[in-house]
């Protein structure tokens, strides 16, 4: 029996945990009675001295007791050995995590090691109640849940609870522990956009927004030159106008407010096209994207031929050249810096496209 629960092991760590069980009968009793504490003391992570606790265990302590000094929480008693595919790292013990967690444990022996270094790693990105939660979501809808999505999900989910951070204020649909992942993973997107126009465009209104307001034909074209301005023309056009963040900050578009007697009636794009080096009108939309009547693109064609392209500045930015706005980065990301009391390599001090795209 005992053979039989060891070779339950994964492959790359039997011959570890197969050595260190054959070194006292307490020790291999582990493998029945507490599988994921055999491992850590055969497998252990990084940092963590193993010997005090084998010790324990020798001496014939209480469980309870030998799972504190190697640091292995007594919930994990009830996994099976297919669970443990790597060292187990830091988790959540705390009593209400206990209660909870024990309602979310896989009873799949094929989904448990990836339910185990999810929770892991959303309890270290974010905190335990989104760790309890996305445990739940996982065994739920387990294709849903990938894992290359969870660092952005569980900072969205941290700054759901911290109301005096800017990360919070940028939020339109918090996290909350009833929520699904379909919906979480929406909401989290929307936030990233919106980070996303704050960084590119930073706190100062676009200085130099290529035309000049003008009233044609009944028609006012006003610039959406802030993020304001900009975010307030999203909600009001049901447009994704918020996305446009990168493209103005390489000055390859702008963006415009069409009103008719201070009523908002499209949202116009002025851009490339075809290799012509002269701005022109790529789009023209009502609300909601839709088309826009014959009239307003005559307004709209002749507002644009008053003016002079000569004197305009249309030089475009490549991505290489246009630094994110490093104030915002700042205000952003400190209090999780600070929260977490260290510095991610995968969030930076200093902004860069790549630490952006990464979230």
């Amino acid at each position: 029996m005992l053979e039989r629960q060891l070779r339950r092991y994964h492959p790359r760590f039997q011959g570890a945990v197969c050595a260190l069980a054959t070194r006292h009968s307490r020790v291999a009793d582990l493998a029945t009675s507490f599988p994921a504490l055999l491992f850590a003391l055969a497998v252990p992570r990084p940092g963590l001295d193993a010997a005090r606790a084998l010790a324990h265990v020798i001496d014939g302590r209480a469980l309870a007791e030998v799972a504190a000094a190697a640091d292995v929480p007594m919930w994990l008693r009830k996994l099976p050995p297919e669970a443990f595919a790597r060292p187990i790292p830091r988790l959540p013990d705390g009593e209400l995590f206990r209660r909870h967690i024990a309602n979310h444990l896989p009873r799949s022996r094929k989904l448990s090691p990836a339910w185990l270094q999810i929770v892991a790693r959303v309890a270290e990105l974010a905190h335990e109640p989104a760790a309890v939660w996305i445990a739940r979501e996982f065994l739920r809808e387990p294709r849903h849940v990938n894992p290359e999505r969870l660092r952005l999900v569980s900072l969205w989910s941290w700054f759901s609870s911290q109301p005096a951070t800017l990360g919070h204020y940028l939020i339109d649909k918090p996290w909350t522990p009833d929520v699904h992942i379909g919906p979480a993973l929406a909401a989290a997107d929307d936030w990233r956009t919106m980070i996303d126009l704050h960084v590119n465009l930073g706190y100062r209104p676009i200085a130099d927004m290529w035309l000049k307001p003008a009233r044609v034909a009944g028609y006012d074209f006003l610039p959406l030159s802030s993020i304001v301005a900009i975010t307030d023309e999203a909600v009001a056009m049901s447009n994704c106008v918020r996305t446009y963040g990168n493209l103005l900050a390489r000055n390859r578009s702008r963006l415009w407010s069409v009103q008719r007697d201070g009523a908002r009636v499209a949202t116009l794009e002025l851009g490339f096209r075809c290799g012509d080096p002269l701005p022109c009108i790529v789009q023209l939309k009502g609300a909601g994207n839709a088309s826009a009547s014959r009239e307003l693109w005559w307004a709209a064609r002749q507002w644009l031929n008053t003016h002079d392209f000569s004197q305009i500045n249309l030089e475009r930015r490549a991505c290489d050249r246009r630094p994110l706005d490093r104030t915002t980065w700042l205000s952003l990301w400190r209090p999780y810096w600070l929260a977490k009391r260290r510095l991610p390599e995968w969030l930076p001090i200093a902004p860069s496209l790549r630490a952006l795209s990464a979230l």
